[in-house]
């Protein structure tokens, strides 16, 4: 589809707000003891409480009423004490009760913001309307047989909290980054893995455009089920266009549900949007109301972990670049890494740019993740240190001892330095003798330093470098090497 033209584009304001579903990582179902866990054979986590049969009754899982509790606190919500469920009927062959157990009135969690970054460097916070709990459905299966679905009720039952945004985000860019920030969060309290393709973290769009100015919000799409972060900015870029392409046209937008296509970029009605009384939403008679303490919601609020914000501002006081503190702190396991390995070291920018270098071209060239690195951080922290003491230089740390820790990561890296000869000489007659084997090397080199051109002072040191195999104090040796050209 082709872009609108950027006159027509500055008329309008775009206005999302995104339902975020996040699957609990609990052991058992939001309200039976069936395995909630992901992978098992199709209709193999099921009984006759998550399939509804006549004469059961549901409890509730108390980690699930933990875990939101967890995010609401992380999001700065208001935590409810008074909770209640409903009954939200309708009929969906996934759906084995013919209704979804729910919150409507009472929600586990009110308001609350999400803080994002944006690419100009600015900062928005993005409002919660609220999040609550609810149970999941199964799923339906349409490519594995020529004729008919399958249904798989595994998931039926599944803990989930869904977290709904006010329609506060006004670009892909800022739906793309309130998404990835609830995703980190979600990972940093460790209550849902966030994988987006796996359907434990799944996103509905809901899209409208107004002329710019305008108060009244324009009447809304959604578009169901978007399975990563990129297509959910893909499908929110082709609605607002389709959205003012049609308004243009003098057509109404219809209040309807939309599929997006990840293949072609574009949406198509599902169905027409249903209202919230389509469900007939009444209170779920086989659960009482659940009623929480303060002192609940405090000792929850106590185990908190650090958050992606809070730890971000952490090292950008410690004196690491916007990009370094973004990089460590988008995963988890990372950051833990690096806490330990500060920990071991005050030279926080030495620490951060072996992790982001050394250590990160290490675990990309093979494939691996933080959680596959043997070596340990106070380890890690042996090469900084002989860096700081003079020992070994960045280039014999990062090329050479680094790789021989990970071979052998049962040993200190001043162990492994000095089993390999990696070790500064301090011998100052064996760097004098470096210096004068360069300048011998290239003696027209050394006419035109002496006529201004201090540029040559490179392929010195490179061929020092190479003679010593880096082992050398690369600041004291070119200080002595424009001694030693000064002189001539």
């Amino acid at each position: 589809m082709t872009l609108l033209p950027v006159e027509i584009a500055e008329k309008y304001e775009l206005v999302v707000g995104l339902e975020v579903h996040a699957q609990l990582s609990t052991l058992s179902k939001s309200f039976s003891p069936d395995s909630a866990a992901f992978g098992a054979e199709p209709n193999h986590h099921i009984s006759a409480i998550s399939l509804g049969h006549p004469g059961t009754l549901p409890r509730i899982n108390k980690r699930m009423v933990e875990y939101a509790v967890k995010m609401g606190l992380a999001c700065n919500c208001t935590i409810n004490l008074n909770n209640s469920f409903a009954r939200k009927n309708y009929f969906y062959a996934d759906l084995p009760k013919g209704y979804q157990i729910t919150q409507d009135q009472h929600a586990i969690c009110l308001g609350g913001s999400v803080t994002v970054r944006l690419a100009n460097g600015t900062t928005k916070d993005l409002a919660i309307h609220h999040i609550h709990m609810e149970e999941d459905a199964g799923k339906s299966m349409h490519d594995n047989h020529h004729a008919d679905s399958l249904i798989d009720l595994n998931r039926a039952g599944v803990p989930l909290i869904e977290i709904v945004s006010q329609p506060d985000m006004r670009s892909a860019e800022e739906a793309g980054q309130f998404l990835t920030e609830i995703r980190k969060t979600l990972r940093y309290l460790d209550i849902c893995d966030g994988n987006m393709e796996e359907g434990s973290m799944r996103c509905d769009a809901n899209i409208s455009v107004r002329l710019k100015g305008a108060i009244e919000y324009g009447n809304r799409c959604e578009v169901k089920n978007l399975n990563s972060i990129r297509n959910v900015q893909r499908a929110i870029e082709h609605e607002f266009a389709r959205q003012v392409r049609a308004i243009e046209a003098g057509e109404h937008i219809d209040q309807n549900t939309l599929n997006f296509n990840a293949d072609t970029g574009e949406t198509s009605v599902l169905r027409s949007k249903e209202m919230a009384n389509d469900y007939r939403y009444f209170p779920e008679p086989d659960l009482m109301p659940l009623v929480l303490d303060h002192a609940y919601v405090e000792n929850i609020r106590k185990v908190l972990p650090a958050l992606p914000t809070e730890l971000y501002k952490k090292y950008m006081e410690l004196g690491l670049s916007d990009y370094d503190a973004s990089v460590i702190t988008a995963d988890r396991e990372v950051v833990l890494y690096f806490e330990e390995l500060i920990k071991h070291t005050s030279n926080y920018k030495a620490a951060a740019h072996l992790m982001m270098g050394a250590v990160k071209s290490y675990l990309n060239e093979n494939g691996q993740h933080i959680t596959d690195l043997h070596i340990e951080p106070i380890n890690l922290a042996g090469i900084i240190k002989l860096v700081d003491d003079g020992k070994i230089n960045n280039t014999i740390a990062s090329h050479k001892l680094f790789p021989a820790l990970v071979k052998s990561p049962g040993k200190t890296a001043e162990a492994l330095a000095a089993e390999l000869n990696l070790l500064i000489t301090a011998d100052s007659s064996d760097v004098s003798q470096y210096i004068k084997d360069a300048l011998a090397k290239f003696p027209d080199k050394v006419i035109e330093y002496q006529k201004g051109k201090k540029g040559v002072l490179g392929l010195f040191m490179g061929e020092i470098m190479k003679s010593s195999k880096g082992k050398i104090d690369p600041q004291a040796t070119n200080k002595l090497l424009i001694k030693e050209l000064e002189s001539k």
